[in-house]
């Protein structure tokens, strides 16, 4: 008999459910978050499980890297992607992990993509780059505030970075406010010094990977926003056109029509937000650099407006990335913005 068993995460315990090929609860139980205890409360059906499935929360590594381990055939649900009954006028945590075993059963539970446990460690160490430059510019922002409120000057944010703590008294003569801005400054100095360090041992980890290196022929394309695609990406295997590529990286337009009349917006949050940065970003610099993608702009704006334009150029740096990591070739810009 084909079992079928859905896990609602939480932050500190789990409902697990297993029903059979009829949909009918073999199981269900609240268990607090141990490994060792939810692998015992499924062992008994084991041999009969077609498959395990956990829900993407912000937690779920130590689950299903355990049950993966364990011989479970572990699927992760893609949250966003899954729609309970609408006509539903309860439900709880129990009826929530009854669903995921039920799409499961069904055959049509929405996936998510299980990144390599080996490789996953260097991605988050990106992420945790990205974090931390978020921090020095909301203090770096700071500093520029004090500075405006004070006396109306403005600081470069290259400037602020270099000042030193008599630097920042001799700009600032009021005490209370010199110590505020030297507080700031001396985050960013902090901040500073992390991030480089992480940009080091991330660039040591995958600087020899071909696909890292195709990426940099890319206009707007450096060490990080490079590293940023093909570690956010992962297998590019595992996307089977550009089309899905480019979704993923939210390059695509999210629109509900009905009698070809716009009714709403589809869901926005699928896809990568970190593939979608790291386009823009890409998008803004090869305007700058790239005399071809500049024109392409230009012409897109005329038509449109500056936002739309960006968001095309990121769009076909996006389908550009796709070839170039499966295909491993260079960038072309004939081919690109032909």
């Amino acid at each position: 008999m084909k079992l079928y068993s859905g896990i609602d995460l939480h932050s500190n315990n789990s409902v697990v459910v297993v029903k059979d090929s009829d949909g009918k609860v073999l199981y269900r139980r609240r268990l607090e978050n141990d490994l060792r205890k939810i692998d015992q409360a499924l062992a008994v059906y084991r041999k009969d499980l077609c498959g395990v499935v956990v829900e993407s929360t912000f937690n779920w590594y130590w689950l299903v890297d355990g049950l993966m381990e364990a011989g479970y055939p572990v699927r992760l649900a893609n949250p966003s992607a899954i729609q309970q009954y609408s006509g539903l006028k309860h439900t709880d945590d129990e009826s929530d992990a009854e669903w995921l075993a039920e799409l499961l059963r069904l055959g049509i539970l929405p996936t998510g993509y299980i990144y390599p446990r080996a490789q996953r460690g260097v991605r988050d160490l990106l992420r945790k780059r990205g974090h931390l430059v978020r921090q020095r510019t909301a203090n770096t922002l700071s500093v520029q505030n004090i500075m405006r409120r004070s006396d109306g000057a403005r600081l470069k944010g290259d400037v602020i970075k270099h000042l030193s703590p008599q630097q920042v008294h001799d700009i600032m003569p009021q005490p209370d406010v010199a110590l505020a801005m030297g507080a700031s400054v001396a985050v960013i100095h902090c901040l500073e010094e992390q991030i480089k360090a992480i940009e080091q041992i991330v660039l040591g980890r995958v600087k020899l990977r071909q696909e890292f290196v195709l990426l940099k022929t890319t206009p707007g394309i450096g060490d990080i926003l490079g590293l940023t695609i093909m570690l956010e990406t992962g297998e590019i295997g595992r996307f089977a056109s550009v089309g899905e590529y480019s979704s993923y990286c939210r390059c695509v337009s999210s629109t509900k029509l009905t009698n070809f009349k716009k009714k709403g917006a589809g869901n926005v949050k699928n896809g990568n937000r970190y593939l979608a940065w790291a386009f823009i970003e890409a998008a803004n610099f090869a305007i700058r650099f790239a005399p071809a993608i500049q024109r392409f702009y230009e012409r897109k704006k005329k038509r449109t407006n500056a936002v739309v334009a960006i968001k095309a150029v990121a769009h076909k740096l996006a389908r550009a990335a796709y070839y170039i990591m499966r295909d491993r070739v260079a960038f072309d810009v004939t081919k690109a913005f032909s």
